[in-house]
C-alpha cells in the first residue's frame, strides 16, 4: 500500500483528489491531506510518506516554491494540476509523473508503477547503506564514515589534515588534495572523528594530531605537514599542549 500525502490550497479539490486517487486504485492511502502549503511543510520535515501529491497554483505559495523548501525529499512528488503548460518545469523540478485533472484510470496506473519503481531503488540503497555501516562498526579497523552528496565515504584517519568550519557547512581537507564539503556544523565533524587522533584547536578548525610538523608558540599557529597554517585558540592553547 502507497501511503500517500496531499496537498491542495482547495477544499474541494482536495476532496475530490483523494476519491480519484482511493477510488481508482486500492494501492494508494491518503495518510494526510492539507490546504495550507506551511502546514504541509512541517508535516513533511517530521514525516516521510511514500509520495507527495501536490497542487502547482496556491496563491501563498506555488507547488514549485513547496518544492524548494522541502527540508526532507526521500520520496517522489507527483504534480497534480488543471493546467498542461507546467509539465516540462515538473520534470525540471525532478517530480516524478505529472497529472492533469480531472485524473485518468490509465494515466493513474503508470504513476503507481513509477512511484513503485522509485521506491524499491530507494529502499535497496538504504539497505545497502545499512549493510556497509554495519560492516564498518563491526570491523577492527574502523574507518570513518561520511555521508555527503548522495554517497558514503570510507576515509582512513591518514587520509585527513583537518576541518574548517563554514558557519553550517564544514570542508574537510585530504592529503591528496581533495575538499569535501559537508552540510554539517564543525561541531557534528568533530563528533565523527576520532578523539585520539584528531582536536578541535579552534572554533573554526580541527586537525589531524599526526599531521602536525611544527608549532608555533609565539604565534600561536601550527604548521602541517601539507604546510597549512592553522590558529590555536586561546582557550584551546592549554589543552593542546597537554596532548602533545
Amino acid at each position: 500500500m502507497i501511503e500517500a500525502v496531499l496537498v491542495d490550497d482547495e477544499i474541494k479539490a482536495l476532496q475530490s483528489l483523494s476519491w480519484e486517487l482511493t477510488n481508482f486504485s486500492d494501492e494508494i492511502n491518503i495518510g494526510a491531506s492539507f490546504t495550507d502549503p506551511v502546514e504541509a511543510l512541517g508535516y513533511l520535515a517530521q514525516n516521510t510518506p511514500d509520495c507527495l501529491f501536490l497542487d502547482i497554483e496556491m496563491p501563498t505559495m506555488d507547488g514549485f516554491q513547496f518544492i524548494q523548501k522541502l527540508t526532507n525529499k526521500n520520496f517522489p512528488v507527483v504534480i497534480t494540476t488543471a493546467y498542461n503548460q507546467y509539465a516540462i518545469k515538473a520534470l525540471k523540478h525532478e517530480a516524478i509523473d505529472y497529472l492533469l485533472k480531472p485524473i485518468d484510470t490509465d494515466d493513474l496506473k503508470d504513476t503507481i508503477v513509477k512511484i513503485k519503481k522509485h521506491n524499491s531503488k530507494n529502499f535497496s540503497a538504504e539497505r545497502l547503506e545499512k549493510i556497509l555501516l554495519n560492516f564498518n562498526a563491526n570491523t577492527i579497523h574502523k574507518k570513518i564514515t561520511i555521508n555527503t552528496d548522495g554517497k558514503l565515504l570510507f576515509l582512513e584517519n591518514e587520509e585527513i589534515l583537518y576541518a574548517e568550519s563554514d558557519g553550517n557547512y564544514s570542508t574537510l581537507y585530504l592529503a591528496d588534495g581533495q575538499k569535501i564539503v559537508l552540510t554539517k556544523k564543525l561541531k557534528e565533524v568533530n563528533e565523527l572523528l576520532p578523539q585520539d587522533s584528531f582536536f578541535r584547536i579552534h572554533n573554526s578548525y580541527i586537525i589531524n594530531l599526526h599531521k602536525i610538523k611544527e608549532f608555533l608558540k609565539t604565534d600561536g599557529y601550527v604548521i602541517l605537514k601539507s604546510n597549512h597554517k592553522i590558529p590555536v585558540s586561546r582557550q584551546k592553547k592549554s589543552d593542546f599542549l597537554d596532548l602533545l
